[in-house]
């Protein structure tokens, strides 16, 4: 599919601390799809690794019956707060993606993890958890793919954003193995920004990059079969 222009989405107000990911391209693109999706009061999501909370915030002005899981104690005050100052009300859990929700299930999952390849196999300390995600990218992406299934209903969508350096075709293949249909609804490209600049060398000697200038990101959507 063709990549569009993202456009500046409704104004929420928002908070964003030291050390939580500030909402970005990929949150808006995320934003384009998951308004798409049928939301309605009886419709109950999932933001997994919400960081600002402002995605769960505008599914709950949606309608949505929300719930939003971070591992960050700063992204869940943050969440909180966000959600107070724009006058939403949604569940807030702390904890490691779908463990935060033991046995529950939804109508509609979104997750916009941290899928930056990093030079180093240990895992991210400090202000890098937010966006470093293993030398492939897909610390946690491959964790969302293999436990979706257990999250969503039997009519349940998920939306995951990620960027392209991470492997899109390995998104789509590891979620059709855990029995899911998934497809590729939205796509932007855009320079690379300052954490990629910073390992570009790195990028290129892994064959992760050709021009070293953009990324393109991708919204993967996955339904069980």
């Amino acid at each position: 599919m063709k990549a569009e222009p993202l456009t500046a989405a409704p104004q929420l107000r928002c908070w964003v601390p030291r050390g939580v990911y500030p909402p970005q391209a990929d949150t808006r693109l995320l934003e384009r799809a998951m308004r798409r999706e049928r939301i309605t009061g009886e419709t109950d999501v999932l933001d997994l690794g919400t960081g600002s909370g402002l995605l769960a915030v505008e599914a709950a002005r949606l309608g949505g019956r929300v719930t939003a899981v971070d591992i960050s104690w700063r992204a869940i005050a943050a969440t909180w707060l966000n959600a107070l100052l724009n006058g939403q009300s949604l569940h807030v859990r702390h904890g490691d993606l779908a463990t935060a929700v033991p046995g529950r299930r939804f109508d509609l999952v979104t997750a916009n993890p941290p899928y930056v390849p990093a030079p180093s196999a240990t895992p991210p300390r400090g202000l890098a958890r937010a966006w470093d995600a293993g030398r492939d990218g897909r610390l946690l992406i491959d964790r969302i793919c293999d436990t979706a299934p257990t999250v969503l209903r039997p009519t349940g969508t998920l939306l995951i954003v990620h960027s392209h350096l991470c492997g899109v075709g390995a998104t789509l293949t590891r979620l059709e193995q855990a029995g899911l249909r998934a497809a590729v609804v939205e796509r932007t490209r855009l320079p690379f920004g300052r954490v990629l600049r910073s390992r570009l060398a790195w990028l290129r000697d892994q064959g992760l990059t050709a021009d070293g200038t953009t990324e393109e990101l991708v919204v993967i959507r996955a339904e069980p079969a």
